[in-house]
This record gives structure tokens, sequence and C-alpha cells, in this order.
């Protein structure tokens, strides 16, 4: 199926949909539900809270879906949806410190990890997840969704100068986590 004929059974789904039918809103939610889990896994600390903020996001997704009115891709629109509800969700759950004063890192100075590269998603997922709620907004906003540093700051309440320190630091947590895996490997292929 090519992105015209996706398009066109969307728009059927989405008129089902605006008519309250359950089973076209099962369809959708199906169709979509394992895409956009990855996207809330990104940004949750683990598979409940990702399951948390999917469910979430549906709600808000099915209360909004009448705003869409097919202007641009769906999943796009979808998934925006899942983003600001997990930064809602920890934001609720009083998580993401706001108030720490990073401004004097030096942002310049970190190295891109270019290890991250070669990794396999679900590597890159779990050392993502071990990130703590700060560091991984702004790594997902800034490294996946492609925000920039002002946009973050606005959506996570936060100054540029701390969303540009948050990133580095999430940089310098990833490649020191990636930096001890490859030791382990090493070690145990030394041993094995």
């Amino acid at each position: 199926m090519g992105p015209y004929e996706e398009h066109l059974s969307d728009a059927v789904l989405l008129e089902e949909c605006f008519k309250n039918n359950r089973q076209a809103q099962n369809k959708l939610y199906e169709k979509y539900a394992p895409k956009l889990f990855g996207t809330c896994l990104r940004y949750a600390k683990n598979n409940t809270d990702a399951e948390d903020i999917l469910q979430e996001g549906f709600i808000k997704i099915f209360k909004y879906l009448k705003d869409f009115r097919n202007e641009g891709y769906l999943e796009g629109w979808m998934r925006k949806i899942m983003v600001t509800t997990a930064l809602n969700f920890y934001k609720k759950k009083n998580l993401l410190n706001k108030n720490i004063n990073l401004e004097n890192v030096n942002v310049a100075s970190v190295a891109e990890p270019d290890a991250v590269s070669m990794m396999s998603n679900e590597e890159l997922l779990s050392l993502v997840q071990q990130l703590p709620d700060g560091y991984r907004m702004v790594f997902n906003l800034y490294s996946i969704e492609g925000y920039s540093h002002k946009k973050i700051g606005e959506m996570l309440d936060i100054s540029i100068n701390t969303s540009k320190s948050q990133l580095a630091r999430a940089r310098i947590s990833l490649q020191h986590k990636l930096y001890n895996l490859s030791e382990q490997e090493r070690i145990s292929q030394m041993v094995g």
C-alpha cells in the first residue's frame, strides 16, 4: 500500500471515527498503537509508564480528532500528541527537575557519541530509558524529534541554556554507558 492509499484509508477511517463508530476507533488504535508505543517507550522510564502514556495519548487523540481534518499526515499529528502527553505525564509527576542550574556546562566540548549509530534500536532505547527524566526528555526532543533548544525550552518551561546543558549531560551519560558496555563486551571476549 503506497502513501496515497494509506492516506485514503485513513480518511475513510477518520470519517467513521468522527461518527463515534467504535469499530473504526478500534481499527485506528490497532493500526497506530504499535508505532506510537515506540515513541512512548523513548520518553518513558519503563513499559508500564509507556503503556499509561499510550492510553492517555489515545484518549486525547480521539478527543481532538475532529481538529485534524486531514491536513498533513495523521501519524505525525498523533506522534506529536504522544510526545506532549509524555512530557505532561512527567511534569504531573513533578519528575522534571527544572531548577537544576546547568548554565555553566561547556556544551561545545561534548563530542557526538559515534557509537550510538552502531547500536540496535533496542540497545539504544534501553540506555535512553536509564537517563534521568530531564536529560531523557531533552535528548528525545532534540536528537529524535528535531526540536530547537528554544522550542524545547518553551515546551519544558526551562531556559535555552538548561536545554543545551541537559542535552550535553545526556550525551555524556550515554557515552559513559556505551563505554562501559564495550568494556564489558571486550572483557567477556577475553574470558570466553
